[in-house]
């Protein structure tokens, strides 16, 4: 059985896709954001290789025929946005000063937090990316010497938390402009997290999408001016 599961080229993708499906009916079932499809697939996975003592490398070589679309679904994210383009051109100030905001609170609290706890360079720079599109923050954490791994671990966890506590810390501040739901979201939680601005309106879906373009763009020149700082 494990040689089998081992040589065959569809056994990532069938557990990662079966995975998410049990998150999608356990989330609407119980109707709770414990219970994100993207975690549960996370365990669900972890927790198949255990069982059937698969090693990473032979998941990995089905599973990553998933990762092609990535890109094109983060490209989809410009269709809500397009349909609110009026919105977007009224508001185009406070739109970018609000990511440019986030993404400085994003860079500033890493740095704080490597102070305080001492964090090496190495992985300083590699939480610098946490809150942008897995993509992107790939392509940061490599090119500032960070441990890529790792990048991506704290961005998916990043996602999570964003897509489980939006709601939540919204109504706490009682934040109700569906723009600043948006652009939060967006720029704390990137692609995971505008997965729930989605759910919570066509506004707050449009200008997540949004957030998650500029605030790479903006990550990418605020992490290599921090990078230095430490």
């Amino acid at each position: 059985m494990k040689d089998l599961l081992c040589n065959s080229a569809f056994f990532g993708v069938v557990i990662s896709i079966l995975g998410y499906e049990i998150g999608l009916f356990l989330k609407k079932k119980f109707n709770n954001g414990i219970f994100n499809p993207l975690l549960i697939s996370i365990l669900f996975v972890m927790a198949s290789l255990v069982i059937f003592k698969v090693d990473f490398e032979s998941y990995n070589n089905g599973a990553k025929y998933l990762s092609y679309l990535l890109t094109p679904a983060t490209v989809c994210l410009a269709i809500p946005l397009y349909e609110q383009l009026d919105l977007l051109k009224n508001n185009f100030k406070a739109i970018i000063l609000g990511i440019f905001s986030g993404v400085a609170a994003s860079l500033i609290s890493v740095f704080l937090f490597a102070l305080l706890f001492q964090f090496t360079h190495e992985q300083y720079v590699t939480l610098l990316p946490k809150s942008i599109t897995t993509a992107i923050g790939m392509g940061i954490s490599e090119e500032l010497n960070g441990i890529v791994t790792i990048t991506v671990a704290v961005i998916i966890v990043t996602g999570i938390i964003g897509n489980i506590l939006a709601e939540v810390i919204c109504k706490v501040f009682h934040i109700h402009e569906p723009i600043a739901k948006g652009i939060a979201i967006g720029t704390s939680s990137h692609a995971i997290g505008t997965a729930k601005a989605m759910e919570i309106g066509e506004i707050e879906g449009a200008m997540s999408g949004l957030a998650i373009a500029v605030a790479g763009l903006f990550t990418v020149i605020g992490a290599s001016i921090f990078a230095n700082l430490l």
